[in-house]
C-alpha cells in the first residue's frame, strides 16, 4: 500500500504494531464501499451541524426582557418567537447524534468483524473506514467544545420548556409545540445537560454495540480503539510520519482522534485506559499532548482530566503525568 508505512516499536506494554494511517487521502476499496457510503451520508451533514452550532447566538436578550416584564404580552410573544426556531436547531443537533451513533455502529461492525485476525489488519486494510471513524471522533470533540462555551443552548431550552409548561397550565395553544413534544423534550434536555453530550452519546453507543454483539469478544472493540490511539500517537511523535501531513489541520485532527479513542476505550474497557493492563500507552499519549502549544490542546486535556481523577477535583496535567511516571 503506497499510503501506508509500517513501523514496529517497543513500548512499556509489549511489542505492538504502529503504522501511518492516511487520514488525508484514504479511499474506500470495493469491500469497504457499502459501509463507507452509508457513513458518508452522515458525515456530509457534520460540517453543517458544526457551522450552525458555531453561529448559534441564542435568544438571551429576548428572554431577559420577557422575564423582567412578565405582564408585557408583546415581549412574551417576541421571546417565544425567538426561541422556537432555536429549539428546532437544538432538536436537529440531538437527532444528528442519533444518526452519528448509528454510523458508529456500522463502522465498529466492520472494523471489529472476524474478516481479519486483529485490529491492525483491519485498520491497515480498511483505511477509508478507519478515516471515517476518526472523522466521527473529530466531529464529536469539536461539537462538545463549542457546546461547552455556549451557555445560551441550555438557557434557551430551559426557557422553552418553562414557557411551554405555563402555556399548558393556562390552556394557551402553543404554535411551536409540534416542534418538540414533551417526551422528546425530556430526552433533549438530558442530552444537553451533559457537559460533553456528543461524546456521551458516542460512548453510550459504543457500550451498546458491545452489549448487542455478544458473539464478538469485547477485546475486538477495545483493541480496535487502543490500536487507533497508538497509530495517532506514533504519527504525531515521529518526525518522518508527521512530515507527511500536508496541513497543520491534520495534526489537530490526529490529536482529537487520539483523545477521543482514549475516552471511548476508558468508557468501554472493564478497568479503563489508565490501568496497568491497558493496551494504550497513556504516558506516551499525554507526552504528545504536553509537547503541543498549550492553547492548541487545552480543550483536549480538559476532556481527559475527568477520567483520570478519582477525587472531586480533576487532576492537572502535571499530576496526570506524575501518576503515569
Amino acid at each position: 500500500m503506497g499510503n501506508l508505512l509500517k513501523v514496529l516499536t517497543c513500548t512499556d506494554l509489549e511489542q505492538e504494531p504502529n503504522f501511518f494511517l492516511d487520514f488525508e487521502n484514504a479511499q474506500p476499496t470495493d469491500a469497504e464501499r457499502e459501509v463507507w457510503e452509508q457513513v458518508d451520508v452522515v458525515l456530509k451533514d457534520a460540517k453543517a451541524v458544526l457551522d450552525e452550532l458555531q453561529a448559534y447566538k441564542g435568544a438571551g436578550q429576548e428572554i431577559r426582557e420577557a422575564i423582567q416584564n412578565p405582564n408585557d404580552e408583546v415581549l412574551q410573544e417576541q421571546a417565544w418567537a425567538a426561541v422556537v426556531p432555536l429549539v428546532g436547531k437544538l432538536k436537529k443537533f440531538y437527532q444528528f447524534s442519533q444518526r452519528l451513533e448509528a454510523a458508529l455502529h456500522s463502522l465498529l461492525g466492520a472494523l471489529t468483524s472476524e474478516t481479519y485476525n486483529d485490529p491492525t489488519q483491519h485498520l491497515e486494510r480498511e483505511q477509508a473506514l478507519a478515516k471515517q471513524f476518526a472523522e466521527i471522533l473529530h466531529f464529536t470533540l469539536r461539537f462538545d467544545e463549542l457546546k461547552m462555551t455556549n451557555p445560551a443552548i441550555q438557557n434557551d431550552f430551559s426557557y422553552y420548556r418553562r414557557t411551554l409548561s405555563r402555556m399548558r397550565i393556562n390552556n394557551v395553544p402553543a404554535d411551536g409545540e409540534n416542534e418538540v413534544n414533551n417526551e422528546l423534550a425530556n430526552r433533549i434536555s438530558l442530552f444537553y445537560a451533559d457537559a460533553t453530550p456528543m461524546l456521551k452519546a458516542l460512548s453510550d453507543g459504543t457500550t451498546k454495540f458491545v452489549s448487542e454483539n455478544k458473539n464478538l469478544p469485547i477485546e475486538n472493540t477495545t483493541d480496535c480503539l487502543s490500536t487507533m490511539a497508538s497509530v495517532c500517537k506514533v504519527m504525531l511523535e515521529t518526525p518522518e510520519y508527521r512530515s507527511r501531513f500536508t496541513s497543520e489541520e491534520t495534526v489537530s485532527f490526529c490529536l482529537r482522534v487520539m483523545v477521543g479513542v482514549i475516552i471511548l476505550y476508558d468508557y468501554v474497557h472493564p478497568v479503563g485506559a489508565f490501568a496497568k493492563s491497558s493496551k494504550i500507552d497513556m504516558k506516551g499519549c499525554i507526552k504528545v499532548l504536553k509537547d503541543q502549544p498549550p492553547n492548541s490542546v487545552e480543550g483536549l486535556l480538559n476532556a481527559l482530566r475527568p477520567i483520570t481523577s478519582d477525587t472531586s477535583s480533576p487532576l492537572t496535567v502535571s499530576q496526570i503525568y506524575t501518576r503515569l511516571a
